[in-house]
């Protein structure tokens, strides 16, 4: 699809010039990432990793999925990012970004549990 909105193309250009959240975004593409997993994964300082996520969670390029708490009483949050490829293309003063959306884990899930009524006998 083409976005159309400036604010979610220029969001998304932001985000494939900067490499720490590049690496946000190819770890959350196919599983769920918390902001520990981030840190310990691409040695990315604490602050720097959550300044990010939440910058991306604002601009719509991360969603949370789940929220819990650890067994010490910690809150934590677990992410997917929102896009799945990006095509950008310039040609003479425009820029024309096209996306594909990553399937929403919990569509996903229901619609597998759904699908599976239809093998029962």
């Amino acid at each position: 699809m083409v976005i159309t909105s400036e604010k979610l193309k220029k969001a998304i250009l932001t985000a494939l010039a900067d490499k720490e959240m590049l690496d946000i975004l190819n770890a959350s593409m196919d599983s769920l990432v918390s902001g520990t997993d981030i840190v310990k994964k691409f040695d990315i300082p604490h602050s720097t990793a959550y300044r990010k996520i939440k910058w991306m969670l604002d601009n719509d390029l991360l969603v949370v999925v789940k929220m819990g708490f650890t067994n010490e009483g910690k809150k934590y949050s677990l992410f997917r990012s929102t896009i799945r490829s990006v095509n950008v293309r310039y040609q003479k003063n425009e820029v024309t970004v096209e996306s594909s959306k990553n399937v929403d884990p919990i569509e996903n899930t229901t619609k597998n549990f759904f699908s599976l009524g239809d093998s029962i006998e």
